[in-house]
């Protein structure tokens, strides 16, 4: 706990900075070294720290206080834990929280806007803004020979550089370690509730800029340090730069997807000429291989039955061909993808229509095989027979159909998204009392949705309400210890997103914007979740990312100054290809004589576990590390760079180009040598005498009724009171 004394004197500091400064560049205000007596400023006789309206130091304007005996300690000179980060933030929550009144705090982020150092126009450049703010905001940092950091700031919006004057006054002039120590949540009390119209001011857009500008401050400290200790930061991801003007790539594996965003002509019209005359649609997942998904998106213009989504939508989609006369349907994605497609085209009555896959091969999923093993069915018989409350197994839609009809006879089953996954949880939990459910087979978004809960166990029961409107506080405390996930499953990509790229990510990408998939490992998950409380990440479905990096992009066309979005893809990288495709025709849409120069940064995390060996190379010795080429696509192998691996998965780029020609080629008269492509109907039963398809079909029909009443179907409530019984 600081000293009354230590305060006293941290207060005079702070009036010195914020009542009589014309700082040049750096100046040494931050740190000064005074005397005894300390003096101290009293509100009362203080006229800018009272003030609610600005006002502008000159001559005439003293600097207005009363001397008290308080003696700093020691020699009389104030040491950097005298004045350090955390006294001086102690101070300004102080200073604000004084002021009730959400109009006066606003008045005095004013106030210190007026009295911030200026900024030289020539360090308004791109380097120095910092991401993620609504307003233009410039930081630019120097490491002394001292070793503190000096800052500068300024933004286009007054309340912003209010804002920045705070965060410099309590930064200049500290030392790297203090500025790393500062944790985004310390300053959740500077927040100004009710800006903006906003009840909970502390995720209002500028109150994130708080927020974003430390992390821009850190990010560039620990560069500073590295370049002074002589140390390397490291070689940067591999990403790809998208402008009105083009696609710059950097690295070899950017370089590779980057060609494929331009795919040849001769193919795509080859692949158009056969799904029009012979009436096939595609539905393929956002993950397929690069050179598959430049070919599809550019035959879109031509076909209109191509659709490339998440696996919810592609089942969908592919009823939607089949009644506009598609006789075929051919699925790019993983086998429990086209299992699903077909049942559902039964469902809907489209038995006729023919369903393709895209290899005489088994396309597994490593988490359909976690589903699949002896040991989820253990964990659900846990849940049958030792429970005496009711029970609900919600399953994760990448799933077989088989294991949805053998799960939902052992316990009655949902199917879940990525995006909606959280909701059906919580309206499951309102809307049964007592209830017990059993989530699988994602390891880590089980994990994931746990912590999710505990966090909004200390929330407000308004910001729980924001959530869920049938929850607060108490019932989200008295759900937990009810919620129960698999232990023993995990997605092989998503598994890539661990400690070696966290700690990456959090050296060089921290002010970047951050999107992570629901199935990655915990450590990503709280990175990205701490990037979205201050409006810098999403966490969610392929959907959900691809949505938020829309977004932005487009908020940042509607402010029409230059910018440069930087964007870490936390998923499987083939997930790019829509991604650019989606920003091209954003970026398209504004004039070049009319809009300012956006550019967006996609950048593909890599780590070393994922390192992929070409046939004529080992690992044993650098030379033949050195003799790496990895690139992306079916025929040449998976990775980024000798450095390691990026995310990407090998059972969706079993997908090739050469096998959706093969089969368009074959259909409809060569049926027979494609036996081993098609998508088979499950002719056996469950253990109760019925069909797989029609159980299996069932969850998934729950788990539409949810998405389109936002309630449980009576029918699956019906099963979860009396099963069993």
């Amino acid at each position: 706990m600081e000293s009354a004394t230590t305060l006293s004197t941290v207060r005079a500091v702070s009036s010195s900075f914020f009542c009589s400064s014309k700082n040049p560049k750096f100046s040494n205000l931050s740190n000064p070294k005074p005397a005894h007596p300390v003096i101290r400023c009293f509100h009362s006789q203080n006229p800018c720290r009272n003030s609610v309206s600005p006002i502008k130091p000159t001559s005439r304007t003293p600097f207005h206080c009363s001397v008290v005996t308080s003696q700093a300690s020691g020699s009389g000179n104030l040491t950097s834990t005298d004045t350090g980060a955390d006294a001086k933030l102690r101070v300004l929550i102080e200073e604000l929280q004084s002021l009730t009144e959400p109009v006066d705090r606003v008045k005095r982020l004013l106030l210190y806007a007026e009295l911030l150092p200026s900024f030289e126009d020539s360090l308004k450049t791109t380097e120095n803004r910092v991401p993620g703010c609504t307003a233009r905001v410039w930081i630019h940092v120097e490491l002394n020979s001292e070793n503190r950091l000096r800052f500068l700031a300024d933004s286009d919006s007054e309340i912003t550089k209010g804002y920045c004057a705070c965060l410099v006054w309590v930064l200049d002039g500290a030392t790297p370690e203090e500025i790393l120590a500062v944790k985004t949540e310390d300053l959740g009390p500077l927040s100004v509730v009710g800006l903006n119209g906003k009840g909970r001011g502390y995720s209002s857009s500028r109150v994130n800029t708080w927020h974003n500008a430390l992390m821009s401050m850190q990010k560039r400290t620990k560069a500073l340090v590295a370049k002074r200790e002589g140390r390397l930061q490291g070689e940067p991801f591999p990403s790809l730069i998208v402008s009105a003007d083009g696609i710059q790539a950097k690295g070899s594996y950017a370089e590779a997807q980057a060609r494929f965003m331009s795919p040849d002509e001769v193919k795509i019209q080859e692949l158009v000429n056969l799904l029009e005359e012979k009436k096939i649609g595609v539905v393929a997942h956002f993950y397929m291989d690069p050179e598959v998904q430049g070919i599809l998106t550019a035959a879109q213009k031509f076909w209109s039955h191509i659709h490339i989504s998440d696996s919810l939508v592609m089942a969908d989609s592919a009823v939607q061909m089949a009644k506009a006369g598609c006789k075929f349907i051919t699925v790019l994605g993983v086998d429990f993808m086209s299992e699903n497609v077909r049942a559902i085209l039964d469902q809907a009555g489209f038995t006729e229509v023919g369903v393709y896959r895209m290899s005489n091969e088994r396309i597994g999923c490593s988490l359909a095989d976690a589903a699949s093993s002896p040991k989820y069915m253990d964990y659900l018989a846990t849940a049958a027979t030792s429970v005496p409350s009711p029970s609900l197994h919600v399953v994760y839609i990448n799933t077989s159909l088989e294991t949805k009809a053998y799960t939902h006879e052992v316990v009655p089953t949902i199917t879940c998204t990525s995006s909606n996954v959280v909701q059906t949880i919580l309206q499951a939990f309102a809307e049964v009392p007592n209830l017990c459910v059993w989530y699988g087979p994602d390891t880590y978004m089980g994990a994931n949705i746990m912590e999710l809960f505990r966090q909004m166990a200390v929330m407000s029961d308004e910001e729980i309400a924001s959530i869920h409107p049938n929850h607060n506080r108490n019932s989200i405390k008295t759900l937990i210890p009810r919620l129960h996930y698999f232990q023993d499953g995990t997605c092989i990509v998503h598994h890539l997103f661990g400690h070696e790229v966290v700690g990456k990510i959090n050296e060089m990408y921290c002010d970047a914007f951050l999107t992570a998939h629901f199935e990655v490992p915990g450590e990503m998950f709280s990175l990205a979740m701490e990037a979205k409380r201050r409006g810098m990440g999403v966490v969610g479905s392929t959907q959900n990312i691809l949505d938020f990096i829309k977004e932005r992009v487009q908020e940042a066309l509607n402010r029409n100054v230059d910018d440069h979005l930087q964007f870490v893809l936390g998923t499987e990288s083939g997930m790019v290809t829509s991604i650019v495709v989606a920003v091209r025709k954003l970026l398209g849409s504004m004039k070049s004589d009319e809009g300012a120069k956006v550019t967006v940064e996609i950048v593909f995390p890599v780590s070393s576990e994922s390192v992929t060996r070409t046939q004529n190379s080992t690992l044993g010795e650098t030379d033949d590390l050195l003799q790496l080429h990895v690139i992306p696509g079916v025929a040449s192998g998976e990775g980024c760079s000798l450095h390691g691996g990026c995310a990407s998965c090998p059972y969706m780029k079993m997908n090739s180009l050469s096998s959706l020609l093969k089969v368009c080629r074959s259909l409809p008269h060569d049926k027979d040598s494609l036996s081993a492509y098609e998508a088979g109907r499950f002719s056996l039963q469950t253990p109760n005498g019925k069909l797989i398809a029609d159980v299996g079909c069932e969850p998934i029909l729950h788990m539409r009724h949810f998405q389109a009443t936002k309630k449980l179907p009576d029918k699956l409530i019906q099963q979860i009171l009396h099963h069993g019984r």
